[in-house]
């Protein structure tokens, strides 16, 4: 089988698997990295969202072998690691808005949120009703007046 290397989380990995094989199962069942969930797997739900070279993109629709070893993808577990500290500030904002109900897509709404806000403060502006309606996310349990909150205050301590 191909090996393939990225950097995963700050770290160099190489996985021995066929090129068609989607980065999200590389990731779950091959490194063992779970904070991206499995929703749909055709980006639409984006319970796996993660920041390819800090942009978003859903690991589910992407090959393997379509990823280049210069490629810097950050999960969930990775998060902490780009400020420094042990809770990014967009988890620390999810845990004090109270977000997460049964918690499956926290996860993929928080990296969707940071990379949102990071294209805001890119742009020289603040978070917007109009950015926070961009975000397309599936929550099942529907708290998203708290996810709105949490993402609004977080933004103003990145």
């Amino acid at each position: 089988m191909p090996e393939h290397t990225f950097i995963l989380n700050g770290e160099q990995v190489t996985v021995d698997v066929e090129d068609d094989v989607r980065l999200l199962w590389v990731l779950r069942d091959v490194l063992g990295v779970m904070g991206p969930k499995y929703g749909c797997g055709v980006e639409v739900c984006k319970a796996c969202a993660s920041h390819i070279n800090g942009k978003v993109f859903n690991p589910c629709a992407v090959r393997v072998g379509d990823v280049k070893p210069t490629d810097r993808i950050t999960t969930i577990e990775g998060l902490p690691g780009t400020v420094g500290k042990p809770l990014h500030p967009m988890q620390q904002a999810w845990l004090d808005r109270d977000v997460a109900q049964c918690g499956y897509c926290q996860p993929g709404q928080i990296m969707t949120a940071v990379a949102k806000v990071r294209q805001a403060k890119a742009e020289g502006r603040k978070i917007t009703d109009a950015d926070l309606d961009e975000i397309r996310n599936i929550c099942r349990c529907g708290t998203y007046n708290r996810i709105r909150e949490a993402i609004t205050a977080a933004a103003e301590r990145m």
